[in-house]
Order: C-alpha cells, then sequence, then structure tokens
C-alpha cells in the first residue's frame, strides 16, 4: 500500500453540454472536491491535460491556486493512470499534500473531433503511413484486430461481446449516453456501417462532451475526510511506440508490462481483482488489455468474454459504467476509468453495484497502443 488515498471522485456534465472545456473542468473538479470534503483551497497539486498548451498552468491560474507541484504530461488515454503514480509518489515525497487530477473536453459541442493524418511531414514514419490516408486513430487499432483475428482465428462476433457487454451495462447507468436506447446485439455491432474493417461504427467509442477528477491525499489525512478511502496499492507503466511502422507484434500491447507491475507492486493477482475498468476507444482494445493484464493467455480472450463473463452479474465485471462505448468518451476517458474504479470500491453504484468489490483495477491506453498504464485501487476490509 503506497500511502496514498483517493478521496473524491465526480463526473462533470456529460454528452452535448454546450459548456467551454474549463467550464466542464470546473465542475469535475469542485465536485470531485465536495465529494471529499474540500475546497480549492485545500489543493497545493494539480495534474491534468487537454486545457491548452501549459494544462496545469493554465488551470491553476483559473482556480486562483499556487501549486507546489503540477504534472502536465500528454500521453492519451493513459495519461491519469500515470498521474496517479506521479501525485502517490509526490506526496510521499511531502512535495504536496491534496492532487486533482483532471480533465475535460467540449470535443461534441465544439464539432472538434476529426479522423485523418496526424503526423507531421518531418517525423520518420509519416513517408511509410501517410500515403495510405488512414484514419487515425481508427485504422490502426483496426489492423490490431486484423492481425488478433488472423493470428488466433477469432471472429467479429466474438469481439462484438464487447460492445455488447457494454450497453448492458450502460443500461443500468443512468448517466450514459446509451442509458435507454435498448440492449445492443452480436448482429447489430456486426452488422452496424463499416469504418475500417473489421471495425464497424458499433466497435468505435462515442464521441462525446464530459470529463472528471478524481482527489488524492495521504492515507493518514483520507482517514479524516468525508468520504472512505480507496487505497492506491499499485501501479505500472509502459511507453511502446509513436507508431505501427516497427511494431513487432501488434497482439501483444505493452499492457503486460504495466500489469505485472502494478500487480506486483499491490501483491495481488487477476483472480484477486472484483472490477475491472479498462480504456475501451474501441472493443480490440478492452479485448487485448484483458488478455494483456493476464486474465487469460495469449489468443484466449475472445472465448474467454463469452457466455456472459463481462456482463452485469459475471464472473468479471468489466467497464461497469457502460465503458468509452455506450457511456461516455470525451476524447481521452482514462480519468473515468478511476471515478467508476473508486465508486464500485465505495459501493455506491446503485443498480451496476458489484457485491463486495474490495479490489478494482482500472487500465489506460494512450495513442495507437502507444502508452499503457495500470493502478490497482482497494479498501480496507
Amino acid at each position: 500500500m503506497s500511502g496514498v488515498a483517493i478521496v473524491g471522485a465526480a463526473e462533470s456534465d456529460l454528452g452535448v453540454t454546450g459548456l467551454s472545456i474549463l467550464g466542464l473542468q470546473t465542475q469535475a473538479v469542485t465536485r470531485a472536491l465536495d465529494d471529499a470534503g474540500l475546497t480549492l483551497a485545500d489543493v497545493d497539486g494539480i495534474a491534468t491535460t487537454g486545457v491548452s498548451r501549459f494544462s496545469a498552468t493554465q488551470l491553476a491560474d483559473y482556480f486562483g491556486i499556487v501549486p507546489t507541484w503540477t504534472d502536465s504530461t500528454f500521453a492519451g488515454g493513459s495519461a491519469f493512470e500515470m498521474f496517479v503514480a506521479r501525485a502517490a509518489q509526490a506526496i510521499e515525497a511531502g512535495q504536496c499534500e491534496v492532487v486533482v487530477i483532471s480533465f475535460a473536453s467540449n470535443q461534441r459541442s465544439a464539432r472538434s473531433r476529426r479522423l485523418g493524418g496526424v503526423h507531421d511531414a518531418w517525423v520518420p514514419e509519416a513517408q511509410f503511413e501517410e500515403p495510405y490516408d488512414v484514419l487515425y486513430p481508427l485504422s490502426y487499432y483496426a489492423m490490431a484486430a486484423r492481425a488478433y483475428l488472423h493470428r488466433y482465428g477469432g471472429t467479429r462476433e466474438q469481439l462484438a461481446e464487447i460492445a455488447v457487454a457494454a450497453r448492458e451495462w450502460a443500461l443500468l447507468n443512468p448517466k450514459a449516453f446509451r442509458y435507454g436506447k435498448g440492449p445492443l446485439s452480436v448482429a447489430d455491432v456486426v452488422g452496424s456501417t463499416m469504418i475500417s474493417s473489421p471495425l464497424t461504427a458499433a466497435d468505435c467509442c462515442l464521441v462525446t462532451d464530459g470529463g472528471g477528477a478524481v482527489v488524492l491525499t495521504s492515507a493518514e489525512r483520507a482517514r479524516d475526510l468525508r468520504q472512505k478511502p480507496v487505497h492506491v496499492l499499485g501501479y505500472g507503466e509502459r511507453t511502446t511506440n509513436t507508431s505501427f511502422t516497427a511494431v513487432d507484434d501488434l497482439t501483444r500491447p505493452g499492457a503486460i508490462g504495466s500489469g505485472a507491475d502494478a500487480f506486483g507492486r499491490a501483491g495481488i493477482t487477476p483472480a484477486d481483482v472484483d472490477v475491472l475498468e479498462v480504456y475501451d476507444s474501441f472493443t480490440i482494445t478492452a479485448a487485448l488489455s484483458v488478455e494483456a493484464l493476464g486474465f487469460c493467455g495469449p489468443g484466449e480472450v475472445l472465448d474467454y468474454i463469452a457466455d456472459g463473463r463481462i456482463r452485469p452479474g459475471g464472473a468479471l465485471p468489466l467497464n461497469t459504467n457502460g465503458g468509452g462505448l455506450s457511456y461516455c468518451h470525451p476524447g481521452q476517458y482514462g480519468v473515468l476509468l478511476l471515478v467508476e474504479a473508486v465508486r464500485q470500491l465505495r459501493g455506491e453504484c446503485g443498480d451496476r453495484q458489484v457485491p463486495g468489490a474490495e479490489v478494482a483495477v482500472a487500465h489506460g491506453t494512450g495513442g495507437i497502443l502507444s502508452t499503457h498504464a495500470t493502478v490497482v485501487l482497494g479498501v480496507d476490509r
């Protein structure tokens, strides 16, 4: 146990909000602090990204805070799990006492999301990838999916189970973007519009506004605050590639290493995990993560998730808020993995609550299977 705990967690408004990024950040941060029984005056550490060129500086100035520690590492969807590790280390070192990790985006209201090439002309991979006019990041994940299905003989129907299960969880979550939209079938997923083979529209995450925040402090201070402390038990990360040009094996992501480190620090195995929250930018992202984190062997995940294992009531509750596929995806989803993990461990999730949850794992993925970060959280028995 790190001696650091998450003591507050909250979302901003979600969906199509019409709000600015700073407006959504303000909602997320102030709601998380209120959840913890703290105020902006207590905050001396900020970790955020996606606000501006100098994100942590921008947010500190906007809130009128002069922090003793900040981090604005841009690593895509895994940044927030990385921030947990950095914040825990900073708190333990005495560099700060109360850290807010936050993110928000108004990408749907602002219509800022685009698919297309992102390489600068001068980077080495541009000459190999830009001529093919790939959809970024979709086509890269589609290549990973194609490689996995080719190597291990799985089917698109098996992969669709990720989206089907996510929708079932979303139907239990009134805040989910797809709440009330009805169940999703395998045929619905496979039969939706093909975007980049083998991934269809239903294999792809939502495009929404939204954001979230979590608050961390020392375990000692956490005992006197409003909520049950959720302890940071372990963490790990890997940064593996900026492109697919030189990736030897698209089916073996860096989550293998980040998960092993996080589980090792926490002193647990996959069998000890009650709730698993993984980045699901696409169905293949979640499938590869479950496998890489050690819940099954290489090539086994599509069989492993069959028969309702990851659905409500299944043996491995996965993405219990509905995930990026059916709950919310504001561009960088990783902070909301932490929010849901905390709520599950505090027993606050109503109809979707996993009974007796004591250990949760949040795993973020960024870029094109480029960055990978795993956090193990737990509550006192």
